[in-house]
């Protein structure tokens, strides 16, 4: 089986040594993703909703390079540093996943590496 990884230029993956995705076969894990801006900034920031829509737009980006979309979706799981705001994350995931509807998890986080990250998204796909 063929495996491969994919980058999406972030400073902390040579460092701390990960993929943003890695496709083995046909399955594709999408690493935890944050809220971050092309120019390297925190997306969004203070916003719930925004940050979560970008990180399901980089993890949108990492399964279109490896060969797969949205649809690939098998499971998300959504770490939050504070559950009680969770409405906001559903509704952004809501509106990308609605009619693909991949297994998903929510759970709170005592921190992030960010302090201005509000949320951090995973991905698992099979791609054709």
């Amino acid at each position: 089986m063929t495996r491969t990884l994919i980058s999406s230029g972030s400073p902390y993956e040579p460092s701390i040594g990960f993929s943003r995705a890695v496709r083995h076969g046909s399955w594709v894990a999408v690493s935890g993703t944050a809220p971050i801006a092309p120019d390297g900034s925190t997306a969004c920031p203070g916003d719930l909703y925004g940050q979560t829509r970008r990180c399901l737009e980089i993890i949108r980006e990492a399964l279109e390079r490896a060969g797969g979309g949205l649809e690939s979706v098998i499971r998300t799981r959504l770490m939050l540093r504070d559950i009680s705001a969770w409405k906001e994350a559903a509704r952004a995931h809501g509106e990308i996943f609605g009619t693909i509807r991949p297994a998903c998890t929510f759970v709170e986080v005592s921190g992030l590496i960010g302090d201005d990250w509000l949320i951090e998204v995973e991905a698992d796909g099979v791609v054709a």
